[in-house]
């Protein structure tokens, strides 16, 4: 007789689905009811980080799946917590109500919060500007931009072949939380010696089509 392969239970399929759709830095809360879940490698590293107990669920595959998870009422701290340690953190909401359809309640992820996207008053250091950071370097042109979300403040500085040379320490002196950018200037800003050294974060290189002028 043939053995039946385990397979993932329907919730443990979406949450992996979801998970698939971010970066491997991205800690995917994942809500339950009165809680915020982090299941599989998520759960290792964000128990570590923040100092949870690390239990298991059962998942349709024959060892249960690493788990922990944080109230929601309380998880603004948690966030905090994970993205001062270099995570990303994507929120999966519970989109309807236990019974108001056949299967599973509806999920999906309605935030995703970065260094640069911290708007909560309890996260951001009081009388300093908490600021994204984004380079675009083209064939003919460039630009470095920086807002700070929790207020709206926004500048753009076109580069040109003066300031491109000292980009770095233009870059430095704004002090961003998070610096996104094309793929030229991810190349570039990848290699500052200011990044090497941690005085400022490492690029993450963002959707090229995104820094088109119709988009």
């Amino acid at each position: 007789m043939k053995k039946t392969e385990n397979k993932l239970s329907p919730m443990m399929e979406h949450y992996k689905m979801i998970k698939a759709q971010y970066p491997e830095d991205t800690i995917v809360m994942y809500r339950l009811g009165d809680f915020y879940e982090m299941f599989f490698e998520d759960a290792i590293v964000a128990s570590k980080i923040l100092d949870l107990t690390l239990t298991g669920r059962d998942c349709g595959l024959e060892e249960r799946a690493p788990m922990c998870g944080v109230p929601h009422h309380a998880v603004d701290g948690y966030i905090s917590k994970l993205v001062k340690n270099g995570k990303r953190v994507a929120i999966c909401e519970q989109l309807s109500l236990p019974g108001d359809q056949k299967g599973m309640v509806k999920r999906d992820v309605v935030r995703v919060i970065t260094p640069g996207t911290i708007t909560d008053d309890e996260t951001l250091e009081g009388g300093r500007n908490n600021y994204l950071a984004s380079i675009y370097l083209g064939k003919k042109s460039g630009a470095l931009a920086w807002v700070d979300i929790s207020t709206g403040e926004t500048k753009v500085l076109e580069l040109d072949e003066t300031n491109l040379l000292k980009i770095e320490d233009l870059i430095l002196s704004v002090a961003p939380n998070e610096i996104i950018a094309n793929t030229e200037g991810y190349n570039l800003a990848y290699d500052f010696e200011s990044v090497r050294v941690g005085n400022l974060p490492k690029p993450r290189q963002y959707y090229d089509y995104a820094y088109d002028v119709e988009n």
